[in-house]
């Protein structure tokens, strides 16, 4: 008896007289005015926050409305607050001159913030290639380190699963992750180059396989070709220097080839050319009736040219 009686926990006077609309206000998240000085970006943020035309706007929107949604951010151990989500509006608030700013305060776990950060940036409209490579390999790590029992799921699987759920979360295949986290082994001027439209995805993702200091020799043979590879060329660098062939004799050599031009091309997708064709029309038989609709065309072309020519003979 004397046992359960020291389990038995009396309800103070507060609990006691408190509304429920009172207890459901103890449970929800309370925004609090905090110090802009007192916020610190998170760890390794991969999101650049530029002071750019955008930024100026939102600092306008700041200046005039206020922070309209709170910012996210956990307890630091070094003291204040690090952003979990809201580090474009943290930025806003100090070039607007604000003293202070809105935070959800949240108790969490590295992987959970890691997590947190990432999904509320990858939401935005532009994402640059960087940016999406080094948050996606965040985000992979953090739900790896989560981990599942290793006696449930091999090692292997587990990883499967983990690049799986990052790339449905993303709406991208596996396939185009593992690609994007490929993207953060080229040294960051190569990578600045990717961000930047001057290297495109693809031979990109080729050059990631080269040793850093290949790749620096790269950006100097660049510089001198005033060129940046192809696929094909950045392919070929890639098997040189797998098969420790890529000297700088070699890559100059590639990197001087002529690029053979792109040919024009004229494509269509299924979905345009299904309205002009009966259901049961396979792709073959789409591609012939247009075939055969192409030649009559011509041949009524030809004839209206051959007409026209000889109006003017007349005259």
């Amino acid at each position: 008896m004397k046992s359960s009686a020291k389990n038995i926990k009396l309800a103070s006077v507060d609990d006691l007289f408190k509304t429920d609309e009172g207890r459901a206000d103890d449970e929800r998240e309370r925004v609090q005015e905090i110090a802009i000085s007192e916020l610190h970006p998170f760890k390794d943020h991969p999101f650049k926050v530029l002071d750019d035309e955008k930024m100026m706007e939102t600092v306008e929107s700041v200046q005039q409305y206020g922070v309209l949604v709170p910012i996210i951010a956990r307890s630091s151990p070094e003291g204040g607050y690090e952003i979990v989500s809201g580090h474009r509006r943290h930025r806003a608030c100090e070039l607007a001159g604000k003293e202070t700013m809105p935070v959800i305060v949240r108790e969490l776990d590295d992987d959970e913030a890691i997590l947190l950060m990432v999904d509320s940036n990858l939401q935005r409209e532009t994402i640059l290639p960087s940016e999406r490579a080094f948050a996606f390999k965040m985000k992979l790590d953090a739900i790896k380190h989560q981990g599942t029992r290793s006696d449930l799921t091999s090692t292997q699987v587990a990883q499967k699963l983990s690049v799986q759920k990052v790339g449905d979360e993303a709406g991208v295949s596996k396939d185009t992750v593992r690609r994007f986290i490929r993207l953060t082994e080229l040294i960051p001027p190569l990578l600045d180059m990717v961000d930047e439209k001057k290297i495109a995805f693809n031979p990109a993702y080729e050059l990631s396989f080269l040793k850093p200091e290949e790749q620096q020799m790269l950006i100097e043979t660049m510089d001198y070709e005033q060129a940046t590879p192809s696929l094909s060329q950045a392919q070929r660098l890639k098997q040189f220097s797998q098969d420790g062939r890529l000297t700088e004799d070699s890559m100059l050599a590639i990197m001087s080839e002529e690029k053979k031009p792109v040919q024009d091309r004229v494509m269509f997708t299924s979905d345009v050319l299904r309205k002009y064709f009966p259901k049961d029309y396979t792709p073959r038989k789409m591609e012939e009736t247009i075939i055969q609709l192409l030649e009559q065309w011509k041949q009524r072309w030809q004839m209206q040219q051959e007409q026209q020519r000889k109006k003017r003979n007349s005259r």
